[in-house]
């Protein structure tokens, strides 16, 4: 069962949620912190067992209940923390152990992202959600190479990693900010503060997904699809980025929502983003949890060991260099398939030009701050953006 695609799971969702609610109404912080734990663990069991119910295909005689394979990754990610945990802290950071315990940490999701006989259907060793998780495993590896983890609970982080309600289509929560969460014992006026939180995402949720997303499709993006010339391809462009909000921003706020009713906040994911001025500022703004996340573990390491190192003479290029490699990589997550990689580099080479652009405007004042400059702003980055999503969809090739 796919999380959140039709109306009969949001009818499921109301065994584990609606205990989550009343026992944080009726038991408070004095005893609602140590239920809200267990439960968020058996609700988890039981919802991914409900997800995960289907079998795979590993031989032509042989098949692997996906539950297995979910659960067989998740071991191994714990088994894998917890020894770099223990190396990290008996030695002085060596770069090998952590290169290492990255790539091992990777080679799940390698394995089906690059090896397109295993990914296919019929025959597929990956899962529904094996992308988040594997940058949820990954966040605690960097974080304990940086000695922002010092000690894991092996439950804590279980129940970080496989959080039913973000686990198939984010956002992609960070190890740390889950902790605190996950400690803290809400009174019922913050449980009720988080129920309004939850009602609010998750109705904007069905707006956006059921209806508006619905529509698009059914009255635009269908019609047009077997359309080859170029005004359909055109028109074709802006239903289908709509639609790609609609959709994706309508899945991440019932996520968003139902983790608030477990007393998780998930982070945000989108906020405005066709109201970007600039493509730095849309990555501000879209799928936030992602473009944070190379920022802070891919981005930011980069441009720091090239300053470090003194790669280049202008500094400037360790922050381009560092722009090809985070989306590069962000395009090979979404997919090995040309059109995600040219969408990757496209994005990295656009913010590139924008960089460059700031610079030479700084001095020329071609683009003011006026509202008229604004406006134009907002448009040019619009259609900037949508370019890439009609790349990205794959229409083009």
């Amino acid at each position: 069962m796919i999380p959140y695609a039709d109306f009969l799971y949001f009818g499921i969702l109301l065994y584990p949620l609606l205990p989550a609610l009343l026992f944080g109404l009726l038991l408070g912080a004095r005893f609602g912190g140590w239920f809200m734990r267990i439960w968020i663990l058996l609700a988890t069991a039981g919802m991914l067992a409900l997800q995960y119910s289907g079998t795979v295909q590993i031989t032509p005689q042989s098949t692997l209940p996906v539950l297995a394979l979910v659960a067989g990754y998740a071991l191994v990610e714990l088994v894998l923390a917890f020894v770099f945990l223990q190396v990290r802290s008996r030695t002085r950071g060596q770069r090998g152990f952590f290169y290492t315990a990255i790539l091992l940490a990777l080679l799940p999701l390698a394995v089906v992202k690059l090896s397109p006989w295993l990914a296919a259907p019929e025959n597929a060793l990956g899962f529904v959600g094996i992308s988040y998780l594997t940058f949820r495993a990954l966040d605690v590896i960097i974080c304990i190479q940086d000695k922002l983890i010092t000690s894991l609970s092996p439950i804590q982080y279980l129940a970080y990693l496989l959080f039913f309600p973000t686990i198939s289509s984010g956002p992609i929560d960070r190890y740390r900010r889950f902790a605190v969460d996950w400690k803290h014992s809400r009174t019922r006026a913050e449980v009720l503060q988080d129920l309004d939180g939850a009602v609010h995402r998750i109705f904007t949720g069905f707006l956006y997904k059921f209806i508006l997303a619905a529509l698009i499709k059914q009255y635009l993006m269908d019609p047009l699809a077997p359309q080859s010339d170029w005004r359909s391809i055109w028109l074709y462009m802006y239903a289908y980025s709509f639609y790609l909000f609609f959709d994706f921003a309508g899945y991440s706020a019932f996520a968003i929502g139902v983790s608030y009713i477990l007393g998780i906040h998930s982070p945000e994911n989108f906020n405005k983003p066709f109201l970007a001025r600039n493509i730095r500022d849309f990555w501000n703004r879209w799928h936030m949890s992602l473009s944070y996340w190379f920022r802070d573990h891919v981005y930011m390491r980069i441009v720091m060991a090239a300053t470090r190192g003194r790669w280049f003479k202008d500094r400037s290029m360790g922050s381009y260099l560092a722009f090809i490699v985070s989306f590069g990589l962000m395009g090979l997550w979404h997919g090995t398939q040309l059109h995600y990689i040219l969408y990757g580099f496209y994005h990295a080479f656009l913010l590139i030009g924008n960089d460059l652009f700031s610079r030479w405007n700084r001095t020329r004042k071609l683009v003011g701050e006026g509202p008229l400059w604004r406006c134009c702003s907002v448009l040019i980055t619009f259609h900037v953006v949508a370019f890439g999503f009609l790349l990205f969809s794959g229409r083009l090739g």
